[in-house]
This record gives C-alpha cells, sequence and structure tokens, in this order.
C-alpha cells in the first residue's frame, strides 16, 4: 500500500537536491524508526534556517555521518512536524509542499497551518531567501 499525503492523495517525492527523507529516498516517508516524525516537505527560507538553529537544530552545517549536506534558503527537506510547528507559532514557519507532506505529519500539526504555508515550487527556487 502506497503512503498517503495530507491531501489524501499518493505522497509525492519531496526533493533528491539534496537527497531529503528520513531514509534518504527523496519522500518524507516515516516508519517506527522515524521518531522525530520527518513528515513535512519544507522549502526552507533564511528565517526557518535561523530559527532552527536558535532552538538548537542547527540544518544549515553538513554532517556527513547521517548523510545531511547542509541546507541552503530553496532546499526542500523533511523537517520534522514538531520543530516545524515551533517555527509556526513562532513566525518563523517555512513553505509546505502539501502533495509530498506525509499524512502522519496531522498526527501533530492541524492541516489549516500546513495550508497557510502553502506553496506551488518554482523549478528555480534560489529566490526564497530574499
Amino acid at each position: 500500500m502506497s503512503e498517503r499525503n495530507v491531501l489524501g492523495g499518493e505522497l509525492e517525492p519531496c526533493g533528491t537536491d539534496p537527497m531529503t527523507g528520513f531514509f534518504r529516498d527523496g519522500c518524507c516517508s516515516t516508519g517506527p524508526a522515524d521518531g522525530g516524525s520527518h513528515t513535512i516537505c519544507a522549502v526552507v527560507t533564511e528565517e526557518f534556517l535561523s530559527h532552527q538553529r536558535a532552538i538548537g537544530n542547527d540544518l544549515t552545517t553538513p554532517v556527513p555521518a547521517y548523510r545531511f549536506p547542509g541546507l541552503r534558503p530553496g532546499d526542500r527537506w523533511c523537517v520534522t512536524a514538531a520543530n516545524w510547528l515551533r517555527a509556526h507559532a513562532d513566525g518563523a514557519a517555512a513553505f509546505v509542499v502539501l502533495a509530498s507532506t506525509h499524512e502522519r505529519a496531522l498526527e501533530i500539526v492541524p492541516l489549516i497551518a500546513l495550508r497557510e504555508h502553502a506553496v506551488d515550487v518554482p523549478s528555480d527556487a534560489s529566490g526564497l531567501s530574499d
């Protein structure tokens, strides 16, 4: 059975450059080993990355042992639902690709919050740092 997104459809890939996902398969797939619920497909901004660094979740520094390249504004990445929700509450939420966000994110984050930040990602997302 295929995994579902928050819209009820088949979970679409989030990103492959850099390769994202708890399983580093390009999707925000999840399972019992994913205790952090890396289920939200975010298009990160400088504001979001700064917020995450401020709460102790540095997403900009590479960690090769976890095949983590470090992120730049415009990258698509499967972030944890709890940290995204905290950023949302603090006014620093990243954009969200709903079709690529796993339905399990709804166990932590209300759909209305995700919809507030939903985007269709342009093929060139480099301008998202402005």
